[in-house]
């Protein structure tokens, strides 16, 4: 008898770590999807003339904008198809994916 309550309270505990484990993890990707959007006019975004919509961008003061560029076609773009996701040079913070600044640089 004493097998068989020992396998049951190996079975208990690993499924309390396995919901652990679980529950972390939805933690962790529920987190990350709740990251904080980039303020056009944080420091970092205002050097780099970022705006959230890449037909907002004034011409004259990035001549490097050409129409069609936006994060979504940025090689530095990390949200896939979404409609937002991160960038290296936002720690922390997500862009639009039809956002735009000077360091966009076309996916290969």
């Amino acid at each position: 008898m004493s097998f068989s309550a020992q396998n049951t309270n190996t079975t208990r505990r690993c499924f309390m770590m396995q919901a652990v484990t679980v529950a972390g993890a939805a933690l962790v990707v529920t987190e990350a999807s709740a990251q904080a959007m980039v303020d056009e006019k944080d420091p970092q975004a205002a050097g780099l003339n970022y705006k959230a919509d890449a037909t907002k961008v004034d011409k004259a003061k990035a001549p490097k904008y050409a129409a069609g560029q936006n994060c979504g076609n940025c090689a530095l773009y990390q949200g896939g198809s979404a409609a937002a996701g991160g960038c290296p040079l936002f720690a922390g913070k997500q862009v639009s994916a039809k956002g735009w600044c000077t360091a966009y640089a076309k996916k290969a």
